[in-house]
């Protein structure tokens, strides 16, 4: 998969606190989800879609390797 293709779409917190704003501004509502997808199966992609069909627009946090240790 080509770089570009998803570089626009990995934000910093700021970035994000800002593009949410907009969206929320302009009437959309937003779904929140995380997980660890090293493994992406289609209960992932299943799952994600479902997600992203509660609101306009998906935003999806990834958990760390340190974080997915304790889980």
């Amino acid at each position: 998969m080509s770089k570009l293709l998803y570089q626009q779409k990995i934000l910093s917190r700021e970035h994000l606190a800002i593009q949410i704003h907009l969206r929320q501004l302009a009437g959309e509502r937003g779904v929140f989800t995380n997980g660890c997808f090293d493994l992406l199966h289609l209960g992932h992609i299943r799952y994600l879609q479902e997600a992203r069909n509660l609101g306009d627009f998906l935003i999806l946090a990834l958990n760390s390797d340190k974080s997915t240790r304790h889980l």
